[in-house]
């Protein structure tokens, strides 16, 4: 099983312009789609849409349209009980693709909630074969709670993946040395503020078919402990960097339409590729092939496995950067 983890969950409501997004103007609504969301949730998604016996662990209240959302969509759900109300995210998605995200905060979790959902991930934990650890932190959840979650992980036989950013990547980073997840998933801007590197520096390079920085960029976090670092560049590509060896996935070419979720659905790629019994590249097309299918769909869609061309999508292997002179 995969347990997905989603701390602060929510309901996106995708608006489509038919135009650019000009900022005080009057716009006209193309489509409107509403979906269950939260990072971890659409990893659960995903995954269940390909087939694989997957758990979303969130917190919600009984009767949240959150809840009754994830019910329609079949996506099997822990929900860890709450006062509050799961927040809604607005995104604005533009005629070429562009989105504008404006997120709510979330619902105030207290200590004996958030000492119920970390016992909730713990006990699934013991039969799971991956659990990932997706999004931001709601109110009252210190920032190093994936730190902590981590950290509490390492007795058990499963896999732990963790995409995040701000303070609590920050706060994990920080406690590789006893906390080390078996993959983490920042973008240019998350790996350039751990790494201390200019994001737009990193995505220029790959762009220009240098992938030396970015490589060099998640070295640094592979020698402070850290054990897989799948970068993810958007319409660049993405890098999959351990301490064996360095891969560069080119995407294919597609018709960018939304990137809700095109994150998340590459990291559902990886673990799902990882089941199969993928290597490495073989695990970083997957993830390369869901990224750029979801890029490819409405709103919040995400994407089948009838959807997915893996043949499109074309892996290098580069020397590790440590190695060169």
């Amino acid at each position: 099983m995969i347990v997905t983890v989603t701390p602060n969950p929510s309901i996106d409501r995708t608006v489509t312009l038919p135009t650019t997004l000009v900022r005080g103007a009057v716009h006209r609504v193309q489509s409107v789609t509403t979906e269950p969301g939260g990072k971890g949730v659409n990893v659960a998604r995903a995954l269940t849409l390909a087939g694989l016996d997957t758990l979303a662990v969130l917190p919600a209240a009984r009767h949240d349209p959150l809840v009754t959302a994830l019910l329609s969509c079949a996506v099997p759900f822990h929900a860890v009980p709450i006062d509050g109300a799961v927040r809604t995210n607005l995104a604005i998605t533009e005629s070429d693709g562009t989105t504008t995200k404006i997120n709510e905060p979330g619902a105030v979790i207290d200590e004996i909630t958030l000492a119920a959902l970390t016992q909730a991930i713990l006990d699934h934990a013991a039969r799971a074969r991956w659990v990932v650890l997706s999004g931001s932190l709601p109110p009252g959840v210190p920032d190093d709670w994936y730190a902590d979650v981590v950290a509490q992980l390492q007795p058990y036989d499963c896999k732990v993946a963790v995409d995040t950013s701000d303070a609590p990547l920050a706060a994990l980073a920080a406690a590789f040395g006893t906390a080390a997840p078996d993959v983490i998933k920042p973008n240019s801007e998350e790996l350039a503020s751990l790494t201390g590197v200019d994001a737009q520096t990193l995505e220029d390079a790959l762009a220009q078919g240098d992938p030396d920085p970015v490589v060099a960029a998640a070295q640094q976090l592979i020698d402070r402990g850290a054990k897989t670092v799948l970068a993810t560049l958007g319409a660049a590509g993405a890098l999959l960097v351990n301490d064996t060896g360095s891969w560069l996935a080119s995407p294919p070419p597609i018709t960018p339409r939304s990137t809700v979720g095109a994150g998340d659905s590459s990291l559902a790629g990886y673990v799902r590729a990882d089941v199969g019994g993928a290597e490495a590249p073989g695990r970083l097309q997957m993830a390369v092939a869901y990224g750029s299918a979801a890029a490819a769909l409405p709103g919040s869609a995400l994407p089948s496995p009838a959807q997915i061309d893996l043949d499109e999508v074309a892996v290098t292997s580069i020397s590790p950067y440590s190695t060169r002179s």
